[in-house]
């Protein structure tokens, strides 16, 4: 996820610099190069220490029982003074090996003390990846779930595991490949790993810190789960009155032709938002999937709602949410869980990775006292339906920006975009009569949008963000921001139109009149959620 243009040319300058130095090495040799490697271990490597390694053992031996009656606080100096006499004691043994091995053997040697993998970026990679599934399950499932009539509660809990259990295996076989897969493309990654080829536990991926990498199972595994919950954020659209298998059917179909190329557009190296090629050579910052998952995701679901129309009886029946109580619950996971959805997205344990945690603390918070207030005002009570929009509307606001903007910038941003998406909630979708059943348009959609531009704004060093590539003004980013919102808007909704097309060809979109009013728990799963 590294479109940050700031990070690019941070990126950049640090390529540069290793290769001053591999160049300064060969004109004066290994020990520049052990000067420049922090690691005592790679410097002894550079100098062949590991070649004479029986003549080391006895002095690491001595030093091993020396550490063991050394008082842990000067451990590490003893640690030292160990390494530096046995490479001392041994220098004159095999420096000629050295000398012959000539600068190549150097070069290589500097390539293997920079690239690193860091376990604690990998144990949080981990925990983040699980953290990004905890939102779908259940954290999504529970939110969505208390927010339909009880008679169609299952069905919503359906959808939402059935969509992570495709979504997972679809994005191995080729989900990833489409994505990331190493083409030139600036729409999608190609064949080039299909069925996931060539990777192995040996294989790594890149972080935002040159030189430090993370497994690329482990980057796969991130990735997948950022593929289960878009789609699965699409059916709170059109919930109660959709064919589970038009559900499915409908996921196969978004995904491959519209995640995935976005996906590939925004993130990879040769994607086309990534290059700014429409936005005079500005990357497009989205830090954590504003555009990639809650516009793209936003915008489907607008088309959907309308596509496969109103529920029956609406504007007639009460449809009030059956239970708030799983609502606050799942509204809940879903905070803790977006914390792996947006610090995860540095892909490494550094501050990068804090700033985005709190600023999806901050961003959350002012949307919800956003919300609230606003409710108060309107209706004169705040409710806790309104608590869990606005805490949702924050968190998607604030992924495009969560990496790039500063803490109270995000409270800003967080209470801009609640209000935005109440307006659209309450007053928008009422005046145009479309049937979003769970406001996934109006608090993804808009909010994705909302977030994406202004995080071209709030990354502005003057109000409080880590500031812009060199040579990009705030109007230039602003505009590779919407160039970006356009393109997914324009993507997203021609797929979704011919993909629920397709989908109503073949299995059809609605079910009849007397299994809805049953409700689609009984109709299409034969059971029910409560038993009284």
């Amino acid at each position: 996820m590294k479109n940050c243009a700031e990070d690019l040319g941070i990126l950049h300058r640090k390529r540069a610099a290793q290769a001053a130095i591999t160049s300064k090495s060969q004109e004066c040799g290994p020990f520049y190069i052990m000067q420049r490697s922090k690691p005592l271990l790679a410097r002894l490597l550079i100098q062949g220490f590991w070649t004479r390694l029986d003549l080391a053992a006895p002095i690491l031996m001595e030093s091993k029982a020396r550490m063991l009656t050394t008082p842990p606080f000067k451990r590490p100096l003893a640690t030292v003074a160990a390494a530096c006499a046995a490479f001392l004691s041994t220098t004159s043994v095999f420096a000629q090996d050295t000398v012959a091995a000539g600068g190549a053997g150097v070069e290589a040697a500097a390539e293997t003390a920079i690239s690193t993998v860091n376990k604690g970026d990998v144990a949080w990679m981990m925990t983040a990846t699980i953290l990004v599934l905890f939102m779908t399950m259940p954290g999504l499932a529970l939110f969505y779930g208390g927010l339909v009539r009880a008679k169609n509660m299952l069905s919503v809990l359906m959808q939402c595991t059935v969509i992570c259990g495709l979504m997972i295996v679809v994005w191995t076989l080729y989900g990833y490949s489409f994505a990331f897969g190493g083409g030139t493309s600036p729409f999608w990654g190609g064949f080039g790993k299909l069925f996931l080829a060539g990777v192995t536990t040996d294989t790594l991926s890149a972080t935002f810190t040159d030189g430090v990498e993370i497994p690329e199972y482990l980057f796969i595994a991130f990735q997948m789960t950022f593929a289960v919950i878009t789609p699965a954020l699409i059916v709170g659209a059109f919930a109660e009155r959709i064919k589970f298998s038009a559900v499915v059917l409908f996921t196969l179909i978004w995904a491959t032709f519209s995640y995935f190329p976005v996906a590939h557009m925004v993130w990879d190296a040769a994607g086309l938002i990534f290059n700014g090629t429409l936005a005079g050579g500005v990357a497009a910052i989205d830090f954590a999937g504003g555009t990639v998952v809650h516009i793209n995701a936003g915008i489907a679901a607008l088309v959907g709602c309308i596509m496969v129309g109103k529920r029956t009886g609406f504007g007639r029946d009460m449809m009030a949410p059956h239970s708030m109580t799983l609502t606050m619950v799942g509204a809940s996971m879903l905070w803790v869980g977006w914390f792996g959805f947006n610090a995860g997205s540095n892909l490494e344990s550094t501050a990068a990775a804090v700033l985005a945690m709190i600023n999806t603390f901050t961003a959350t918070a002012g949307a919800l006292l956003a919300w609230c207030a606003i409710e108060a005002v309107m209706r004169g009570k705040a409710s806790m339906l309104g608590g869990a929009s606005g805490i949702v509307a924050g968190l998607v606001a604030v992924t495009p920006a969560c990496g790039t903007i500063g803490p109270v910038g995000a409270i800003v941003l967080g209470v801009i975009a609640s209000a935005c998406c109440y307006f659209f909630v309450s007053v928008v979708k009422n005046a145009l009569r479309y049937d979003d059943s769970l406001d996934v348009f109006g608090v993804h959609g808009i909010g994705g949008i909302i977030g994406a531009i202004l995080t071209g704004v709030f990354t502005s060093t003057s109000l409080g963000g880590i500031g812009y590539a060199e040579g990009v003004t705030m109007a230039s980013q602003v505009w590779a921001q919407v160039t970006a919102v356009l393109i997914t808007i324009v993507w997203s909704g021609v797929v979704s139109i011919i993909a629920f097309k397709i989908v109503d060809l073949i299995v059809g979109l609605r079910p009849s009149v007397e299994a809805e009013r049953e409700g689609l728990d009984l109709s299409y799963h034969g059971e029910v959620a409560y038993h009284s």
